[in-house]
């Protein structure tokens, strides 16, 4: 069965570190979770494509695609099928404990490629790829190449409130090379958390490596997995802000990253240890007494080599080590967010709006403390100022479909100013209809309708007859509409063409009654 092609992120992700970072094929695999051939693969597809890095910025993922996937010629190949070596060694150390053969595997060989290699041709073509295989247990750390990062159990603070202990955890931070250590305390393993320390970690060390080697910690990788293991989407993010890639160690391999194990039980020793009869009731206090016991440590010579921590990282990480970015990364959470019928989203409660066309569809939303983005397929589709107003919504007009943005323009004032087109009896009546309803929204329609009656009836009429209206109090398009057909407003024209009686001393008034 063919293998499932990547998306165009991940395959970004390949040029990203093989072109920026400067990694060979196996980190780029390491990192990624994908074999070795499949970046070899897809590095000589963007070589053909004329691809490089960085990539133009209008070039969007289905143009990418295109250019590395063009249409295929079949075109039937000479000579014998090669075995898939790759899978071969997987099937192998996979069921091992079924004592799996290749004599097996080359009958299975054999039944889909009859005409394929002898058994001895099999075997021999196999032992040439697994020469070729690194076995070498034993990790040389290059300068500036990688980051160990993994927790420890930390002193525990005083509520100053009611006297409870308050676990901390201990961040530890180990340079592969020069051993050069940060550690600090963090009431938590989540992923704000996580993220902080590590941003803090980078401050302190004025640089930032190229590899990161954490635990299989939830806040790190969201599904681990011996083979590909899934980075959570928040640490991926940091990562690529930085410029760095991420290699988590396997599960249940704390060989992977001897340094820090190390590192924690050296931080506990030179560290925790020195503080057990202190008492702390903030954070911050606790880490200022970490601080700086960190600085005797990473100062204080090694016996074999003599030298100490920070004078092996200036001569051999510092140097090789990768320049951090002028802005420090900006905590930020991904969510998957499906768009409701009325085109928002639903972050933390908020609602905030995209594009009416993609209602429906799942998209990738990234929000910080101050901002959300909206992605698809890569593209940012809608930005916002972030809110924290609970069942609120924030929503841009031009998120909206013509016939929702011109509604959300009327206003009652608007409606008042149409009316007064027509005359200040009709201005009144329009005003009072929405006055009179609970909510002005309710009023929107009749008022509509009234001013539309313009239409069928000179401004006059409609005038006289919003005056009868409002004489009577029939406060109703219905009411407006019979006075019209039944020509009543006619009456109000005879009423208002009436002489009063002028004043006379025997002429008595209606105060004389009274």
């Amino acid at each position: 069965m063919a293998n499932t092609r990547l998306s165009m992120r991940k395959i970004r992700d390949v040029l990203r570190l093989t072109h920026d970072a400067h990694l060979n094929t196996r980190q780029v695999a390491l990192s990624l979770n994908i074999s070795r051939s499949t970046v070899t693969n897809y590095q000589q597809r963007a070589e053909k494509a004329g691809l490089s890095w960085p990539l133009p910025e209008d070039l969007t993922e289905e143009a990418l695609e295109q250019k590395l996937f063009p249409p295929l010629v079949c075109i039937e190949a000479p000579g014998k099928a090669l075995p898939d070596f790759d899978y071969i060694y997987r099937e192998l150390k996979t069921h091992k404990k079924f004592n799996l053969t290749l004599d097996q595997l080359w009958r299975e060989y054999r039944e889909q490629h009859p005409d394929g290699y002898q058994y001895s041709q099999y075997c021999q073509l196999y032992r040439a790829y697994r020469s070729k295989l690194d076995y070498s247990m034993r990790q040389d750390h290059k300068g500036g190449e990688k980051l160990f990062v993994d927790y420890g159990e930390g002193l525990s603070l005083i509520d100053p409130q009611t006297g409870d202990l308050i676990k901390t955890e201990l961040f530890v931070a180990v340079w592969g090379a020069s051993t050069y250590t940060f550690a600090e305390a963090s009431l938590t393993q989540q992923l704000p958390d996580w993220i902080g320390s590590h941003v803090r970690a980078f401050e302190y060390f004025g640089c930032a490596p190229k590899v990161v080697v954490p635990d299989c910690l939830k806040s790190a990788v969201s599904r681990a997995c011996r083979y590909e293991p899934d980075i959570n989407p928040t640490y991926a993010d940091m990562a690529s802000h930085y410029g760095i890639c991420v290699i988590p160690a396997r599960p249940a391999r704390p060989k992977d990253k001897a340094k820090v194990e190390s590192g924690v039980l050296i931080a506990k020793r030179w560290i925790l240890s020195v503080l057990r009869h202190r008492r702390f009731y903030a954070l911050a206090d606790l880490n200022a007494a970490i601080g700086e016991l960190l600085e005797r440590l990473n100062n204080r010579t090694l016996r074999k080599l003599k030298q100490s921590r920070r004078e092996l990282f200036v001569l051999f990480d510092q140097p090789n080590a990768l320049p951090l970015v002028q802005k420090s990364y900006e905590y930020a959470e991904w969510k998957i967010a499906t768009v409701h019928i009325d085109y928002h989203i639903d972050v933390d409660d908020h609602y905030y709006s995209v594009p009416y066309e993609l209602k429906g569809q799942k998209l990738h939303v990234r929000f910080t403390a101050h901002i959300v983005e909206v992605f698809r397929k890569g593209q940012r589709v809608a930005c916002h100022v972030r809110s924290y107003l609970p069942h609120r919504h924030t929503t841009l007009k031009e998120h909206m479909p013509p016939a929702h943005r011109k509604y959300s323009e009327w206003s009652p004032s608007r409606f008042v100013r149409w009316g007064e087109k027509t005359g200040p009896h009709t201005a009144r009546l329009v005003k009072t209809i929405i006055d009179s309803r609970a909510h002005p929204e309710q009023g929107y329609r009749s008022c509509l309708g009234i001013l539309h009656l313009e239409k069928h009836y000179p401004k006059q009429r409609l005038e006289n007859a919003a005056a009868r209206a409002l004489r009577y109090s029939n406060l109703s398009l219905k009411a407006l509409r019979k006075i019209l057909e039944n020509g009543l407003d006619r009456l109000e024209e005879k009423d208002s063409s009436t002489t009063t009686l002028p004043a006379h001393d025997n002429i008595r008034g209606g105060q004389y009654y009274h």
